[in-house]
């Protein structure tokens, strides 16, 4: 049996359509004017113990809304979902001493306490005993050095520290699956890097079970086996990652910033990489909303280098950047037909 069990899962909301200014919002206290926004729609999937699943979508996709359904927070408009055999909006007390959560923007310690003072309030909540709570912290002072934060009030620390902090919280009582909702969204580097390093042990050394969802493809690679992606409710793909890396490993984004830019240097562009490279290039353009423009290349089929050479002979390019493909252009991507 599996450790998630989510089958049909729809979610809707109703939601108010307001009028603009001072009278319109008058108005809006007597209106009966409501449209529905069906955030998730109908979607099915199965986790067993032990997974370090993705699941990614560009914003809107219906995310985090699976995430607070799976969690209790929400309760579904259709469909079922089972946690541990239970269903959780209807068993929110049990459930929440086996799951870990951490919101992306949201904390849950107590912002004017000292960060081992809010441990310990969490280790009374959840009934850890004091040698599993000391076992705990000293995993986690040995993984990210946390031992030199604990004196220091929440309100204090960096947002870098305080998702260490948050992270820390969500597994002191050993859950067994725990969610991490955009954890690294904001974050440096080293401080991804350390992220990283906690979720990895944890599910090797406890198996515990890891629901990602992510805009930052490199925490994918990183940590997941198995993504699921979705997009305006439902599921495009669900299955081994390296699948996705093979397809999307290969595309770069050459971000440029081109002098005397202007209506016709898009088609300009494309025009000159035909002629090098052909019609079947695997390279879009697009100009977006900062005035660089965004250079797609498929390396399987045109390598980064020569599209890069080729561009700078014949544009004055005044800035470049390398970036990874973004979230949305991945969803693009199985929309097209990528992925089947």
């Amino acid at each position: 049996m599996s450790l998630i069990h989510v089958k049909d899962l729809s979610k809707h909301f109703k939601i108010l359509n307001r009028r603009e200014g001072l009278g319109g919002a008058f108005r809006d206290l007597f209106s009966g004017d409501f449209r529905t926004v069906e955030a998730v729609a109908g979607i099915s999937f199965d986790i067993d113990a032990g997974e370090i699943v993705g699941y990614i979508g560009p914003n809107g996709a219906g995310k985090s809304t699976t995430i607070k359904m799976m969690t209790g927070i929400l309760k579904p408009s259709g469909g079922l979902i089972e946690i541990n055999g239970l269903v959780p909006y209807e068993n929110r007390i049990r459930q929440a001493q086996i799951m870990g959560v951490v919101f992306g923007q949201r904390t849950q310690l107590w912002w004017d306490l000292p960060v081992i003072e809010s441990f310990k309030i969490l280790k009374e909540i959840y009934k850890v005993d004091q040698k599993t709570f000391d076992e705990h912290m000293d995993m986690f002072n040995e993984l990210v050095g946390l031992k030199e934060l604990y004196s220091q009030q929440v309100r204090t620390l960096s947002l870098g520290q305080r998702m260490l902090c948050d992270i820390t919280a969500s597994f002191l009582h050993n859950p067994q699956i725990v969610f991490l909702d955009e954890p690294t969204i904001g974050l440096d580097i080293s401080v991804k890097a350390k992220m990283r390093t906690i979720i990895k042990e944890l599910n090797r050394t406890r198996n515990t079970t890891i629901i990602l969802t992510t805009h930052d493809l490199g925490d994918v690679e990183a940590l997941c086996n198995r993504i699921i992606i979705i997009d305006k409710g439902k599921i495009l793909y669900d299955g081994d990652i390296k699948k996705v890396n093979a397809l999307f490993g290969a595309y770069r984004t050459l971000k440029l910033q081109i002098d005397q830019f202007n209506e016709t240097t898009l088609q300009t562009l494309n025009d000159k990489l035909t002629e090098k490279f052909g019609t079947d290039h695997g390279i879009t353009i697009s100009e977006n909303e900062e005035s660089w423009t965004d250079v797609t290349i498929d390396q399987a089929r045109t390598p980064l280098s020569e599209v890069l050479n080729h561009l700078m002979t014949n544009f004055t390019v005044m800035d470049v950047r390398i970036v990874e493909i973004s979230m949305e252009n991945v969803v693009r991507k199985v929309y097209d037909g990528a992925l089947t």
